[in-house]
């Protein structure tokens, strides 16, 4: 018989037990919170990790075929251009085109010098042979230097005696010749020329002065002057070439380092077909304020959409650079199209230009802005299904975004700018006028290293102006250094 005393004893060590299981099973709860928080701050740490992971693989991989570096840039791991070209294959056959005349030496029809080559003796019978058996003769000319590459000019002016005064007058010399001896117009020029335009070092000029003309005791220090007088006579030239491209109907604008003193200053460019504009300034922002109107292409530096009363084109070889990176690295579905489509587009504007068509027939151009929407579409879709990337310290609390993401949004915000060579086809497909400009630049700051002073920059920067749309002329540097300045003025509105 169970007496009541112990059921209660029981009832009260269930009791007792039951509290324990209770403890046990909050104790139990809050360590599995404590389990889940740390799976899911180690499952953030993770996702953290893969992202900075992928991050510095992609810029580990990287190259300049899928950003913006320079193919300097790619060291020995350099890849063949053929492969990694954004181009693509070509559909002609590789060597010369039907119809390409060549640049083959071609013989001149006055020759400077004449030398008479005769025979004395019958090659078949060995018999003699006379000036009266000359039948005719077969001429074959040879292009070499001079022996001597400096002529030198002694200019003698006379000195008279007056017969009723006795006063001595003088003849004037030339107005440029000013000293008792002096290099003349054309060896300054050709110096200027290896200086500004081959880009090599004044003490290199000298050697290369004395090696080639025999100029054995040219000073580099006489190259700077003539540097420095060259651009002050050439300051209207430069003006004229200022005041042309800011009024051109579309001109290309790039920037770039440049050393100056020892310091970090900007070389900025305005680049047409026709000319060449560069300035030197001390602050990356500081762009041309004086282009008036028309169509300004550019690399999407925020500054540029800064300038008011332009219409903006946007560089489509960092679009491609860039989706090449997209699908090599992230593999986005979307990327593939979108190239495609720029590439298709580009190949069909640069066809109706051969035809002499003035635009793209308005099916054409339509089909081709859908594709670039469902481009889009595809795109924003994918990466909206996207977990999102976990901040980094550094953001101050900004959302992360992929690369592809944020390309995503700048071919949406700027879809105008970026398929403006469609609708216009005076818009190139790219920016590679400036960048082309821009790049023996680069060579100079390696071969230089620095400016010692601004001025030197500054007169750099203005010669190499005049040097470099001379060229895309097709003028000769050598003449044009040695003209008028005046001239070229008048060359150039022409």
């Amino acid at each position: 018989m169970i007496l009541p005393a112990d059921i209660e004893a029981v009832i009260e060590a269930l009791r007792s037990e039951v509290a324990a299981l209770r403890a046990e099973v909050v104790e139990l709860r809050h360590e599995n919170a404590a389990l889940r928080a740390e799976n899911a701050a180690l499952r953030a740490e993770n996702a953290a990790l893969r992202a900075e992971n992928a991050e510095l693989r992609r810029r580990l991989d990287q190259d300049s075929s899928t950003s913006s570096k320079p193919p300097s840039s790619d060291g020995l791991k350099k890849k063949p251009r053929i492969f990694g070209s954004l181009r693509g294959p070509s559909d002609k056959a590789s060597g010369g085109q039907p119809g390409h005349k060549g640049d083959t030496l071609r013989r001149v029809d006055e020759p400077d010098r004449v030398v008479e080559h005769a025979a004395w003796t019958c090659r078949h019978c060995r018999g003699p042979l006379t000036a009266a058996m000359r039948a005719g003769e077969e001429t074959r000319q040879v292009f070499d230097l001079p022996e001597r590459l400096v002529e030198v000019t002694e200019h003698r002016a006379a000195i008279y005696a007056c017969a009723h005064c006795r006063g001595r007058t003088r003849a004037d010399f030339p107005a440029d010749v000013t000293a008792p001896a002096q290099y003349g117009p054309r060896f300054r020029a050709a110096a200027v020329y290896l200086n500004l335009q081959q880009l090599v070092p004044e003490d290199r000029v000298a050697q290369t002065m004395a090696d080639l003309f025999g100029a054995a005791r040219f000073c580099p220090m006489s190259l700077t002057h003539w540097v420095e007088a060259w651009a002050r006579a050439f300051e209207p030239v430069r003006a004229r070439i200022a005041a042309l491209a800011s009024s051109a109907p579309v001109r290309c604008l790039d920037e770039t380092g440049f050393r100056v003193m020892g310091r970090n200053h900007w070389l900025h460019t305005v680049a047409t077909e026709t000319l060449t504009l560069y300035r030197v300034s001390k602050k990356r922002g500081d762009l041309p304020k004086d282009l008036v109107g028309g169509v300004i292409v550019h690399d999407g530096l925020k500054g540029y959409y800064a300038l008011a009363g332009h219409r903006h084109a946007l560089c489509n070889a960092h679009h491609l650079r860039e989706l090449k990176a997209v699908i090599d690295f992230d593999d986005e579905a979307w990327a593939e199209p979108m190239r495609d489509l720029l590439l298709e587009a580009h190949r069909a504007v640069q066809e109706a230009r051969k035809r002499g068509e003035p635009n793209l027939p308005d099916q054409v151009a339509d089909a081709f802005k859908a594709r670039y929407w469902e481009a889009l579409r595809l795109g924003l879709s994918h990466h909206r299904k996207l977990p999102r990337l976990p901040r980094h310290p550094s953001n101050q609390g900004k959302t992360r975004r992929r690369p592809g993401h944020n390309l995503l949004i700048r071919l949406h915000r700027f879809k105008e700018d970026v398929l403006r060579f469609i609708d216009d086809f005076d818009v190139p497909f790219t920016n590679n006028l400036a960048e082309q400009a821009l790049r023996m630049m680069k060579v100079k700051m390696k071969v230089s290293g620095t400016f010692r002073t601004l001025e030197a920059a500054e007169n750099f920067a203005a010669l190499r102006s005049i040097i470099a749309s001379a060229r895309k002329r097709g003028w000769n540097i050598l003449e044009t250094l040695t003209s008028q300045p005046k001239a070229l003025v008048n060359a150039l509105q022409n």
